[in-house]
């Protein structure tokens, strides 16, 4: 019993992380169509294994642009990633609105 332990001892299996951003534009004519589709890219360079985003409306006429997605643990912490994501022309903002961690 206690060799078997010891052997998995080594086999650590890191879980997946679920990441929820909320990406507010400068602007309600931001072209958030354009805006999604780098923060698609940004975020698979960041090693996303899955995403998805929606365009939701915020508050006067603008739009919250929110990315979800899995990455693993191992990965760490996402601000390089929020860093990347405010540099994007016509983002005022970046929000990390949710973490959860998944184990499977």
């Amino acid at each position: 019993m206690f060799a078997r332990a010891a052997a998995l001892a080594g086999q650590t299996k890191m879980a997946s992380v679920i990441v929820t951003m909320r990406i507010m534009p400068e602007s309600p004519q931001t072209d958030m169509k354009k805006l999604e589709l780098q923060v698609t890219n940004e975020v698979k360079a960041f090693g996303a294994l899955s995403s998805k985003t929606e365009i939701n409306p915020f508050a006067f006429g603008l739009n919250a642009l929110t990315a979800i997605f899995v990455i693993n643990e191992a990965k760490g912490d996402t601000e390089q990633l929020e860093k990347k994501l405010a540099d994007i022309e016509g983002v005022q903002g970046v929000e990390v609105t949710d973490v959860r961690r998944t184990i499977g």
